[in-house]
């Protein structure tokens, strides 16, 4: 009990303290080595944010009259880090109540107090795609949010992303492995099972699909007939037809290079696009399927053999399918791994030799590009978003640190004001209570 309140008397000291961590979206950031992503390194730069938005990036920038400025001398400037994989800020991440779940949508569950929003923002993530789990072979929509602390959930939420809709192979969807300890066995058991189940569900999108359009076209037409009715709704079936349609992308949980390559054999055979393959450790195996069907990869950069699925993951496989010519990102999957996501960047620099720009390309632009915002995010260029990090070494360095993370040009993190407040929340708690 002692402990939540600890946890809770911080959290409103953070919220409200005397210093605000939100000035108004209006900064200049001074004099640090500005890494853009895109446009080189500017050795002694500066970052001008009015309104949210970057408006000038360069030297000796003049800050406008009232505009907060903060000194960046000796330190490293980045775009804000994007998880494209994560379960972070959600209230619940798996429906297993079915087998397939379509219809849920993580955007209802989004919990905007989680505290794994400020463990991010101490790593310099600004933006993460949070999804559905991998307990279903096709579970719900998913959401790319902001890490806007103390904002409201309907805020967090990135309108301009790709809306995705999450889908699971192998061991995760099929459970075999939980054969008489969670009750009696469902459908599907094998991954043959998995991918045929998949099928069946979009047979019967596509002929709901057909049911409605033939509504409609019979309802706008001169004589519609007296006793047209429409089909009766199934929300299920409704994002699954709006996949079809081409207004949701594919998102697909998948470890086996086999079972990825019967999703893309679905992809085809039912015109669907996949923006993603998620995890998938054997990527490395079907380079050049992947590079003809322009499917990126969203990855762990040395996690593998955790189970058997995972067993042949290399560690140069980010760099190699990088330098071939595969969209890579690395993601968290998870809260923790979130805020070092800057350490497994620089891992494919020692496995693979990518370059320190394409290296950070995996956690900034990459996966900007994999979610569809890559026009206001994954680089420091005049126009975007004013998200950025501010590291106190090289952020491929092993010694680095965050230092402040910026939201559209609203401070949502401050070590150096963190660790104060930490310190007087501690000198309260060992005041003697009066009374």
């Amino acid at each position: 009990m002692k402990k939540m309140i600890f946890v809770f008397s911080f959290i409103l000291i953070l919220s409200f303290s005397a210093s605000p961590l939100w000035p108004g979206g209006n900064l200049l950031i001074k004099n640090g080595t500005i890494l853009t992503v895109t446009k080189g390194v500017i050795p002694r730069g500066d970052v001008l944010i009015i309104g949210g938005i970057i408006k000038q990036i360069g030297e000796n920038i003049q800050a406008p009259p009232g505009v907060q400025v903060i000194d960046a001398s000796g330190k490293f400037v980045l775009p804000g880090i994007i998880d494209s994989h994560t379960h972070i800020a959600l209230s619940g991440t798996n429906e297993t109540g079915d087998v397939i779940t379509a219809e849920v949508d993580m955007a209802d569950v989004l919990d905007a107090e989680d505290l794994s929003i400020f463990t991010a923002l101490s790593g310099g993530v600004t933006m993460v795609h949070t999804m559905h789990g991998s307990a279903n072979p096709i579970g719900g929509r998913n959401v790319t949010i902001k890490l806007k602390r103390a904002r409201p959930s309907e805020e967090l939420v990135v309108r301009q992303a790709y809306p995705t809709l999450k889908f699971a192979l192998g061991e995760n969807p099929k459970q075999a492995n939980r054969i008489g300890t969670t009750g009696p066995p469902r459908y599907p058991l094998s991954r043959m099972g998995v991918n045929a189940i998949i099928r069946r569900e979009l047979l019967r999108a596509r002929t709901y699909m057909s049911q409605w359009d033939r509504y409609n076209e019979l309802r706008k037409s001169k004589n519609p007939p007296k006793t047209l009715l429409p089909p009766r709704r199934d929300l299920r079936l409704e994002t699954l037809a709006e996949l079809l349609r081409g207004n949701l992308v594919a998102r697909c949980h998948t470890y086996r290079a086999d079972e990825t390559l019967e999703f893309i054999n679905l992809s085809k055979e039912f015109g669907f696009k996949i923006a993603c393959f998620e995890h998938i450790p054997e990527a490395y195996k079907i380079v050049p399927e992947l590079v003809r069907e322009g499917v990126g990869i969203s990855i762990f950069l040395d996690n593998w053999a955790y189970k058997v699925e995972a067993a042949e993951g290399i560690a140069p496989m980010a760099a190699y399918c990088a330098q071939n010519g595969i969209l890579v990102s690395i993601n968290s999957d998870g809260a923790e791994r979130t805020r070092r996501l800057f350490n497994d960047a620089a891992k494919a620099i020692k496995y693979g030799g990518l370059s320190e720009e394409e290296a950070l390309k995996l956690v900034t632009l990459n996966p900007a590009i994999q979610l569809g915002v890559e026009k206001i995010a994954g680089s420091l260029e005049v126009g975007k978003h004013g998200d950025v990090a501010i590291f106190n070494e090289h952020p491929l360095s092993a010694y680095t640190r965050c230092e402040m993370t910026i939201i559209e040009g609203d401070i949502c993190f401050d070590r150096s004001q963190y660790l104060s407040e930490r310190e007087e929340a501690a000198k309260r708690q060992k005041e003697p209570k009066k009374g």
